[in-house]
């Protein structure tokens, strides 16, 4: 199985980051993973959620921003790589001058349908 970048299309997902899927089972036919290409605009924050099933594992590609991972939020930058367990409420915010490009995959795959909205306390700045 191939994918070719410019036959791809930017897409929303429920976090409200941009989505490029690379390799999907509903695109491409594998079975078990997903890999994606995720864009956070500059002065953008994806929203709180979990995947109920899914483990993600995101490397920064490009920018740098702050990540939120259950209780703990961290710097992250090019190069860095971050496993989010399922389950896990998570976010990341571009905090620099240039988007955040990361790469995702997941296991089992992306789906709307594993993703939950977390609503955040009024102290957690929403």
């Amino acid at each position: 199985m191939k994918t070719r970048y410019q036959d791809t299309q930017l897409q929303s997902t429920k976090d409200g980051s941009l989505v490029r899927e690379l390799m999907h089972p509903n695109i491409n036919g594998n079975c078990h993973q997903s890999l994606a290409e995720a864009v956070i605009p500059v002065r953008s924050t994806t929203l709180l959620h979990k995947h109920l099933d899914t483990e993600e594992i995101y490397h920064i590609i490009a920018g740098r921003g702050l990540m939120t991972l259950g209780d703990e939020t961290f710097e992250v930058t090019v190069g860095d790589t971050i496993c989010i367990a399922p389950g896990t409420p998570h976010k990341i915010q571009n905090t620099g001058t240039i988007s955040i490009k990361l790469l995702c995959c997941c296991a089992p795959p992306y789906s709307h349908d594993n993703t939950e909205v977390v609503r955040e306390s009024a102290s957690d700045g929403a």
